[in-house]
């Protein structure tokens, strides 16, 4: 189907004004071409318009670009995905060594070899970064055993980072720059912010949802450390091109070997509902839209909110980036409308309570679960469940404790509501399962958190 540009701006405009999103970029490949779209103003304090070649943080969209970095080493025979880790970078540690022995290149890219993800810590500005960053982790505790659940980890990804670096000598920056990005002409991607100073860059904006945010009181709070999971800063129009890469086969920077096994899946999710989650290849995340099969990733920096979806069969693949605002209903409105016409994508609707929730025996659920920086105590009484949500260790001065209630939506999926616009816009995915080895869990954003005890009294 012919894409109708004036149309489609039209309406893009009008969704980004309704959900009170400052600026966005939309690319759209369909029908082998590409069709960029921009929206809004980057910074709503000066009113600049955003333009299609503006750039924007993407957040944790630059986790594909890694895994991509990491299946070219593989290609080149310098990298086996089933070797340990510690075969490869015999500095990286956690604090049970059994484990620390058995996690695998391929754990990491898929989220299962159990490293938390949440482990803020500024290792500098310097080349050493990463290698700092990873030193320094090796205290971190466990989410869960490797290989046991798929529990979402950026940690996970700056050791794939640092595998990078170690095997091409370059920094992580160095090497996706002369490795992918200058290969296929990326030239409206960086990884550094004195770099993004060249181009018109979005602001981020923070605001309750509902009205119109201000801009941030930073542009970018991240460590330099966080690029392998965190900051790649594109434009739209380059994450569409990124994204023809892989429907292209590799096109000379990846083989279609490669491209097949990074959206072949490795595990199923339990969380369905967070990013839409149906399970997790090498890198990519892997939908299923009623039998009809895509992948891609979401991302967020402080303010800025990005979405990549690719539907294989029909070689199309669309990219959002944002600078704050409800930017979550955009994508779901928008996305539900172009993936329908030009994919024939059925999207699922939002995720929520059914009117009327159905009853669930709540006592086996009940109790305290903990990972790094987090502690969940899911309670029920006469009132009905709740759920309280509280930082703790390095953590602890992020926000104060969340307290939600939980709406059933089946036997082990609940529907987190009050947690306030610091939390989510929308109800909050609250997930209950177990691990292979037995331990009960809750997923809460992707993560999860094993059960330690129950509640006394």
């Amino acid at each position: 189907m012919t894409f109708d540009a004036a149309r489609w701006q039209a309406r893009f405009d009008e969704l980004r004004a309704a959900h009170h999103v400052p600026g966005a970029c939309l690319a759209v490949l369909s029908g082998g071409d590409l069709h960029e779209l921009a929206s809004g103003v980057l910074h709503r304090g000066t009113g600049v318009e955003v333009t299609t070649d503006s750039l924007f943080l993407s957040g944790s969209i630059a986790k594909v670009y890694t895994a991509t970095l990491v299946m070219q080493l593989v290609d080149a025979g310098l990298l086996d995905l089933d070797a340990t880790v510690v075969s490869v970078l015999p500095e990286f540690a956690t604090p049970d060594p059994e484990a620390t022995r058995a996690i695998t290149v391929r754990q990491l890219l898929s989220h299962t070899g159990g490293l938390t993800c949440d482990f803020t810590f500024d290792s500098g500005r310097g080349d050493d970064c990463l290698a700092t960053y990873v030193k320094a982790a090796g205290q971190v505790a466990l989410d869960c055993p490797p290989g046991t659940a798929l529990s979402y980890s950026s940690l996970g990804y700056v050791v794939l980072g640092r595998i990078v670096e170690v095997l091409t000598g370059q920094t992580w920056d160095q090497a996706l720059k002369d490795r992918l990005l200058t290969p296929l002409g990326l030239g409206h991607s960086v990884t550094l912010p004195e770099e993004a100073l060249r181009f018109q860059v979005a602001m981020s904006h923070l605001g309750d949802p509902g009205q119109d945010p201000d801009p941030a009181p930073a542009w970018d709070l991240m460590p330099r450390s966080a690029g392998p999971y965190g900051r790649v800063i594109i434009s739209a129009g380059d994450l569409a091109r990124f994204a023809q890469m892989h429907l292209a086969g590799g096109r000379g920077v990846l083989s279609a070997d490669a491209v097949a096994a990074m959206r072949r899946r490795e595990v199923d999710s339990p969380d369905k509902w967070t990013v839409s989650a149906d399970g997790w290849g090498l890198g990519w995340t892997l939908y299923d839209w009623n039998g009809v099969s895509g992948y891609g990733h979401d991302g967020a920096a402080i303010g800025q909110y990005s979405y990549l979806r690719v539907v294989p069969h029909a070689g199309v693949a669309v990219a959002l980036l944002t600078n704050g605002g409800d930017a979550r209903r955009l994508y779901g409105e928008l996305f539900r409308e172009l993936l329908d016409e030009l994919a024939g994508v059925r999207m699922p609707e939002p995720f929520g309570p059914a009117a009327e929730p159905p009853v669930v025996d709540m006592s086996r659920l009940v109790g305290d679960y903990r990972r790094e920086g987090v502690v969940v105590t899911v309670a029920q009484d006469d009132d009905g469940a709740r759920i309280r949500y509280a930082f703790v260790d390095g953590m602890k001065d992020f926000s104060p404790p969340l307290e939600m209630d939980l709406v059933p939506v089946s036997e082990t999926v609940f529907a987190a509501t009050g947690g306030g616009s610091s939390f989510s816009e929308e109800h909050v995915p609250v997930v209950f399962s177990t691990l292979t080895d037995g331990t009960d869990c809750v997923y809460i954003g992707m993560r999860a958190t094993p059960k330690s005890a129950p509640i006394s009294g």
